[in-house]
């Protein structure tokens, strides 16, 4: 179960940015729920801070949640004193019309919305097109634009209001479910196994930069050479309307975490975690991945010689919207299930298929 002490750190990540590449408050979050639960916390030059367990155990499991989100960039202030911006990550620029954001200047939070032409004033051709993202802009109510460009500097990131919301059925909502979901359920199942011993070595790795091409994954991974590598991440469910199930598998909320299976998946470990649950009694779903993931699991397969490799999702609805809902129910049963594997992985473990 997911006890007060979690869930507070769970609702702290959420209000917290950390958009890709600036990470680093987040991070202390981590080191700081950390530190009484592993030998070792540190954090690479990369960024990514890793919390070793039994370090001279084997074989090397590593845990991956990466903690970064989609967010924005200061990119140009007008001479009106407009921001613009860039994306940082992969946005359907429709969710942001409208939006109040943040701006995370050095010297605060500095609070703004996202404005465009009233449809009122779109000629009839504006109107039919998609708002690119230099139609767009950021108006912080000041009064001109060198009060704006002595608040904001060119690469401040921006967010939209961060915060989670409880739903009915133990469901959050929130713009930053991906990935602090998955980040919580590996650093919870490190929680879980405090006081308990067993064979591996556990590196859990809160990675950086994966919304941008998962680069925190590639160093920390190469960093620590592991025999097993369990990228966490949220994935897609799939019901709710308008998703072909046929083409992207059926995926509940509330049904428990995803186990995907491909070629991105190593086959015993997989057969492990589908025993394990089973004998548990711990909910899951299975999805096909036919090819590597777009998630942090992808690079972890591909560390040096290879790494054997499971990819467990947390469905998701509305990814990459500023209303992303999860299951509080699947979170804590993804933890679990990791916490399960780790204590029952003997030191003699073969996953060569």
């Amino acid at each position: 179960m997911i006890d007060q002490r979690s869930r507070a750190f769970l609702d702290e990540l959420l209000r917290t940015p950390s958009p890709s590449g600036y990470e680093q408050e987040v991070q202390g979050l981590v080191r700081s729920f950390a530190a009484d639960l592993a030998d070792e916390v540190r954090t690479d030059l990369h960024g990514n801070v890793i919390a070793a367990r039994n370090p001279a155990g084997r074989p090397r499991i590593l845990l991956d949640g990466h903690c970064d989100h989609i967010g924005l960039m200061v990119q140009h202030v007008d001479d009106a004193g407009f921001v613009y911006v860039q994306a940082i990550g992969g946005w359907d620029l429709v969710m942001l019309l409208g939006r109040a954001v943040v701006v995370w200047t050095r010297s605060g939070p500095q609070r703004g919305v996202i404005g465009r032409k009233p449809k009122h004033l779109l000629s009839e051709e504006e109107g039919k097109k998609m708002p690119k993202i230099t139609d767009l802009w950021i108006d912080l109510g000041l009064a001109s634009a060198d009060e704006v460009r002595r608040t904001v500097a060119v690469g401040d990131p921006v967010t939209v209001e961060l915060g989670v919301r409880e739903l009915p059925n133990g469901r959050l909502a929130g713009p930053k479910l991906d990935n602090t979901a998955g980040l919580f359920v590996v650093f919870e199942a490190l929680k879980r196994l405090a006081g308990k011993t067993f064979d591996a070595a556990l590196y859990v790795v809160s990675a950086v930069q994966e919304e941008i091409g998962l680069r925190g994954a590639t160093t920390a991974a190469y960093g620590i050479d592991p025999l097993v590598g369990i990228g966490v991440d949220v994935t897609h469910a799939t019901d709710c309307p308008t998703i072909d199930r046929r083409e992207h598998g059926a995926v509940d909320l509330g049904k428990g975490p995803v186990v995907f299976r491909g070629p991105n998946v190593n086959p015993i470990l997989f057969d492990a975690l589908c025993g394990l649950a089973r004998a548990r009694g711990l909910p899951f779903q299975v999805k096909g991945a036919p090819r590597g993931t777009s998630n942090d699991t992808n690079v972890l397969q591909l560390t040096r010689a290879g790494v054997a490799t499971a990819a467990i999702g947390i469905p998701n609805r509305y990814m990459h919207t500023p209303v992303e809902v999860v299951a509080l129910d699947d979170v804590d049963t993804a933890a679990e299930l990791i916490t399960e594997l780790v204590l029952t992985t003997r030191a003699d473990a073969s996953f060569t298929p």
